[in-house]
């Protein structure tokens, strides 16, 4: 083969792993999307959902889509992270909202041959995300951190700045949207919280007070400003993804 011929086929090879790249982005957003509406139909807390979201793009981190149908390992994380988080939900229950989830005018499903099949399914890839993800179950949120951190910038506000911008309300809203990346995994939980913060002040303009440190030094002191960039960039990407998925 020429050295031509092998350079055309190597930049095609690189355009079509991306393009299916942005294909796999897509499914996975929409996946995640599919556990997060599903996870409020079923009264989930924001953590057990958190951790549904997280199981599922550490599978596919090691797993392939087009070996692994992505809604059954999905409904399978929403099943385990209910147990991981103490959250325990019924098999029947969860079938039932993803199947109104996909089929918005049906009854819920007959207990017959094909739910009976659908629900050793989940059970069987339950096990299946567990082996491959070495049993390694329980994660750290970045929760507990946000909460600490808009606690910190509340105190550097005037009380006026404070009430009349909906930083925290902000704040949470990217960070739950965070979860339909793996911008999830990829971060520490207490940088991904502090971006997410970070992010509801640029949004609004909120100018914090400056000192001798700036003022994210003080508040998240092992962050740098080139990792909240990217960090900041991968959640505005997603709702760029957002748009291309409606």
């Amino acid at each position: 083969m020429s050295t031509q011929a092998s350079a055309s086929g190597s930049v095609n090879e690189a355009r079509g792993r991306s393009a299916q790249d942005v294909e796999d982005s897509k499914t996975h957003f929409r996946v995640c999307r599919f556990i997060i509406e599903t996870g409020v139909k079923l009264g989930m807390r924001s953590v057990p959902m958190a951790t549904a979201c997280v199981l599922y793009h550490r599978f596919f981190q090691s797993a392939s889509l087009q070996v692994y149908e992505p809604y059954l390992v999905a409904m399978s994380a929403i099943y385990l992270a209910g147990k991981v988080e103490e959250q325990h939900l019924r098999t029947r229950d969860i079938i039932n909202v993803c199947h109104r989830y996909f089929h918005p005018e049906s009854e819920p499903m007959e207990l017959d041959g094909k739910f009976w099949e659908l629900r050793d399914s989940i059970v069987q890839c339950e096990l299946l995300v567990l082996r491959q993800l070495n049993f390694q179950v329980s994660f750290e949120h970045p929760h507990k951190y946000v909460l600490h951190y808009l606690l910190s910038v509340r105190s550097l506000l005037n009380r006026h700045a404070w009430s009349r911008t909906p930083i925290a309300e902000t704040a949470l809203a990217v960070l739950k949207d965070s979860y339909h990346s793996s911008v999830c995994v990829r971060h520490k939980p207490q940088h991904l919280a502090f971006t997410s913060l970070y992010l509801a002040l640029q949004t609004y303009g909120v100018q914090l007070p400056r000192g001798e440190l700036e003022w994210w030094q003080v508040v998240c002191a092992d962050i740098t400003k080139a990792q909240i960039e990217t960090i900041m960039s991968e959640l505005l990407q997603l709702y760029d993804m957002e748009a291309k998925c409606t």
